[in-house]
């Protein structure tokens, strides 16, 4: 069967999902098709840029947060307070890109640690602004022309479709010639910088659009849990997503989809019947490193060549 067969099956199902399955696992879907988009957007930095960053969980709670602020506080609707909030976002990333980028390797990853760690705080301790330890609630979600989405199968329409788009203009990115110098900084930066090209410009501009598409998957995260803590901007979020990337395969467009559904289902699901489900989700990972260093899409990738042949 044909690659183009393949993605047009997996469509349908994922449009005719509503029709069979309940509303926990389409709360469970919803949250599979977040976690996916907040882990292509780690990917743009992590596969394409060669960048770890362990702070991109600052972008999808800032977003979280603002968008909540601004609904709440000063009364705006969704149409306002959601492009404000990604403006605000990409501000956030642009200033944190600019500083972290001063450094590669150990060092950016540490600034992006360092400065999550900073909204982290702000976050528990701006009892003002974000209510601390509480957290914003009573959110409400968005009615796009005029659709309520509160049902659990019309968010998980809106999420998908949200989720496709992204991550097909994602796809677009990675595949356009930009893309191609992204992957060249990667590669070969001090060749690229000989060639002309502005290597830090390229590492800043990738932040920055990851930063606005984890920002995305913030709006998202807010609507659907109509609720924001400080955990979102945690380290924890930032390792989760970073080793939902890294398990599904780095550098490819399917690997991080694949990864983020795997620990959203062992977050998730697993852990209602496995009480340690964080020691299984480590075995896991330790077995993909183990057997699948290069990821799971390219790693079973390449064992159905080797069958093949």
């Amino acid at each position: 069967m044909s690659r183009t067969a393949w993605l047009a099956g997996g469509l349908l199902a994922l449009f005719a999902l509503p029709l069979v399955a309940g509303e926990f696992y389409l709360n469970l879907a919803s949250q599979m098709l977040i976690a996916a988009l907040f882990a292509s957007s780690l990917n743009l930095l992590v596969g394409y840029a060669g960048l770890t960053s362990l702070g991109h969980a600052s972008f999808l709670g800032a977003a979280a947060y603002l968008s909540a602020w601004l609904s709440l506080h000063l009364g705006l609707a969704h149409w306002a307070s959601a492009p404000i909030a990604l403006a605000g976002t990409v501000l956030t990333a642009a200033v944190f890109g600019w500083i972290a980028l001063r450094a590669t390797g150990l060092g950016f990853l540490m600034l992006t640690l360092a400065l999550s760690q900073v909204l982290w705080g702000l976050a528990y301790r701006w009892v003002g602004v974000t209510d601390g330890d509480n957290g914003l609630r009573g959110l409400t979600r968005p009615e796009p022309l005029g659709v309520a989405i509160e049902s659990a199968d019309r968010f998980y329409w809106f999420a998908l479709l949200v989720c496709l788009l992204a991550i097909g203009l994602i796809a677009l990115f990675v595949r356009s010639p930009f893309g191609a110098a992204l992957r060249g900084t990667r590669d070969q930066p001090r060749r690229m910088g000989a060639l002309g090209f502005d290597v830090w410009l390229i590492r800043w501009l990738t932040f920055v659009i990851a930063g606005f598409w984890a920002g995305v998957a913030g709006l998202l995260f807010i609507w659907y849990h109509k609720y924001v803590h400080p955990s979102a901007l945690s380290l924890q979020a930032s390792a989760e997503v970073l080793l939902a990337v890294i398990a599904g395969g780095s550098g490819t467009l399917a690997g991080p989809v694949v990864g983020a559904v795997m620990v959203v289902f062992l977050k998730n699901f697993v852990s209602a019947y496995v009480e340690r489900w964080n020691m299984l989700l480590g075995f896991v990972f330790l077995a993909i490193v183990l057997f699948l260093p290069e990821g799971l899409v390219p790693g079973m990738r390449r064992l159905i060549r080797r069958v093949k042949s």
